[in-house]
Formats: structure tokens, sequence, C-alpha cells
């Protein structure tokens, strides 16, 4: 299909957590298409902040949306994780004991160096929102498109709070630089 959408000149897109080579590795930066929207999240997956925190898994769990037990669907979520991480460490855009905010910076970094022809970044990234703002599967189990945006201390984020805001600045700057030494 790809190759198909490529052949007609459309874009396809690219999320980071789901990028990986033949041997099951994540995707390194230089592996992905020019001819796609690579982000790190999109509106039916958790902000990054919660994902790297598992919100997505508990929040499942109580919705009663998993397949398998908690802690497996915990640990294998936890696996893949750390299987982007390790690699974001090794390409030198990660340090040991990085907080979230500097992890999502360091993931968006990762995707600013791949050769893709458009990046996304979410606002929810960029203010450090970590609730989920859709949950697929769901339509009266959950609000779904109803969570007020919110920084990562959970304080309501105005559009006009979001061009002053620090973290966001941060963020697009650290973009920014990935996007203009490639």
């Amino acid at each position: 299909m790809r190759d198909y959408l490529i052949d007609r000149g459309i874009l396809g897109t690219s999320i980071l957590w789901f990028e990986y080579d033949g041997e099951r590795r994540p995707l390194r930066a230089e592996d992905y298409r020019t001819l796609c929207m690579a982000s790190v999240n999109t509106h039916d997956l958790p902000p990054t902040a919660g994902y790297l925190q598992g919100d997505h898994v508990a929040l499942r769990h109580e919705l009663g949306l998993l397949e398998r037990e908690l802690e497996q669907e915990h640990a294998a979520d936890a696996a893949g994780r750390e299987q982007v991480l390790d690699l974001l460490r090794a390409e030198g855009l990660l340090s040991a004991g990085a907080d979230i905010e500097e992890t999502v910076i360091a993931l968006h970094r990762h995707l600013a160096r791949t050769p893709s022809m458009l990046l996304g970044v979410s606002l929810v990234d960029c203010v450090g929102e970590r609730r989920i703002q859709n949950q697929p599967g769901t339509d009266e189990e959950y609000p779904n498109w109803r969570i007020p945006l919110a920084d990562a201390q959970g304080a309501p984020v105005t559009v006009d709070d979001i061009a002053t805001d620090a973290r966001t600045a941060r963020l697009l700057t650290a973009v920014r630089e990935g996007i203009s030494s490639r």
C-alpha cells in the first residue's frame, strides 16, 4: 500500500512508536520515509508525557479494554517504550535519568533528524498534558474530545497561553534545531 501511495505522490504517516526495521528494532532517524509526516503521537494516542508513564494502560484497564492481564500489558508496553528510548540514548539524544520533558524533547529531536517532509508536533506535547484526549473503542465510557488542554500540573492552558509558554518554546526550539541540522 505504501508503494501505491508513494507512486501517486500521496504522503503517509509514520508514528514513532510503530516504526520498526526488519528485525523489529525501532527505526533509526535516517531510515524514515521521505514522503510522510513523522510524529511522536496522534489524536488516537495518549500525550507523550502520559504514554511515557503508562497512563494509557491504566485507563484501558479501568475501562475494561485490556485483552490480557494488567501486569502483562504494563510489561509489554514498558518494553516497547524502552526499546525506543534505548535508541535515543545510543543516538546521544537522551541521557540516563532524563525527566519527562527532556524525554519528550529527545523524541522530537529524533524525528526532526528524519528525512520526512513533514513533522507533526501536538499541542499536548508542547504543554506537557498527560490526559488522553480520545480513547478509541469508547463512546460513552470516556469523555472523548471533552478534555480541556492542561499543562503538566493539570492547570488549564488557553490558546493565548501557548504562544508564551516556556515548555512549548523549548520543544519547538529543539525541533527547529533538528530540522536545520539535516
